[in-house]
């Protein structure tokens, strides 16, 4: 589904591959995700082996504004059930998708002041974000994972969140019209791909590890503007 939102014709030639490990630099960064108590006791010289981007500082007063504000992001998540989760690398089969989700967290009101709130899926990216919200395909894979949360539990569950823990950063994805709108568009082109799809030319090219086999050639400014 995150391959579909970014480009479908990249996610043709995954499938053809079939080749679904996360490099071991990715996979370090995620792993980040578990360890945010541990990380917050760590010295800046220790801090600074971990694969995190911010410098040591400025990481751990991010970390620290979390959990002294007991909120994630300005969200009523509490840093007790991010760093604690009911469950943790799950996988959930829905309806229309399947998926892990690195945790399944309690809902902000499980101290038993609302009843039975509805749990809340995160995957874990590791990435860095956007200034604002969430890259659209990591919004795609987190309303997948919410939905087939919400199949499995036989209930709505109107929220994901998606972390970045390389950065300190948490953000929330509503399962809004418009985030809908555009997970069905994604499930769409997904479910359509009986051959390679057209090809794109754009930022998303040069990033991309089948680039070469694509054969989608990237021109310069200087070249397009016939100089």
């Amino acid at each position: 589904m995150t391959r579909a939102a970014y480009c479908p014709r990249q996610l043709y030639y995954a499938r053809r591959v079939d080749d679904r490990t996360i490099p071991d630099s990715q996979r370090a960064r995620i792993d980040l995700a578990f360890r945010y108590p541990e990380l917050l006791d760590l010295s800046d010289r220790d801090l600074s082996d971990r694969p995190i981007d911010p410098p040591p500082a400025r990481y751990r007063r991010r970390l620290r504004s979390l959990r002294d504000g007991g909120l994630v992001d300005r969200f009523d998540v509490p840093w007790r059930s991010l760093v604690n989760p009911a469950d943790e690398r799950v996988l959930l089969v829905g309806r229309t998708c399947h998926g892990i989700a690195h945790k399944v967290i309690d809902g902000p009101d499980s101290d038993g002041s609302s009843p039975d709130p509805p749990p809340i899926p995160t995957i874990v990216s590791p990435g860095t974000p956007p200034e604002t919200g969430v890259w659209e395909p990591q919004a795609v894979r987190a309303v997948a994972v919410a939905k087939a949360l919400a199949w499995e539990r036989e209930r709505e569950i109107p929220r994901a969140l998606v972390e970045y823990p390389a950065v300190g950063v948490v953000r929330e994805v509503r399962l809004t019209v418009r985030r809908l709108a555009t997970y069905r568009r994604a499930l769409r082109a997904a479910r359509g791909i009986d051959g390679p799809p057209p090809r794109v030319n754009d930022a998303r090219c040069p990033p991309c590890e089948y680039h070469e086999k694509c054969g989608t050639k990237t021109r310069s400014l200087r070249s397009r503007l016939g100089l």
